[in-house]
């Protein structure tokens, strides 16, 4: 896998997208907040997660309609988290 190279995925009018450029922050925090287990957590903590992580947006309409992330080595180890 290039670590540098954006990957999507198009099907049922809806973009899955590993461009974190993409990523709407604002909603990934509120939802975490939301969350049992993130909950309280603070937006520069959401920040620096997804700064340093393989994250996933689901798009529909260019809208934010889902999110997932992988700590990842990008060799041998992924956890999938935050979905």
């Amino acid at each position: 896998m290039d670590l540098s190279a954006i990957y999507e995925w198009r099907g049922n009018d809806c973009l899955i997208s590993t461009d974190s450029m993409k990523l709407d922050l604002h909603a990934v925090h509120h939802y975490l907040t939301e969350s049992t287990r993130a909950k309280g957590i603070d937006f520069d903590t959401v920040k620096m997660s997804t700064a340093n992580s393989l994250n996933f947006g689901v798009y529909l309409d260019k809208s934010q309609t889902g999110f997932a992330r992988l700590i990842t080595d990008y060799t041998t180890f992924a956890y999938l988290c935050d979905v």
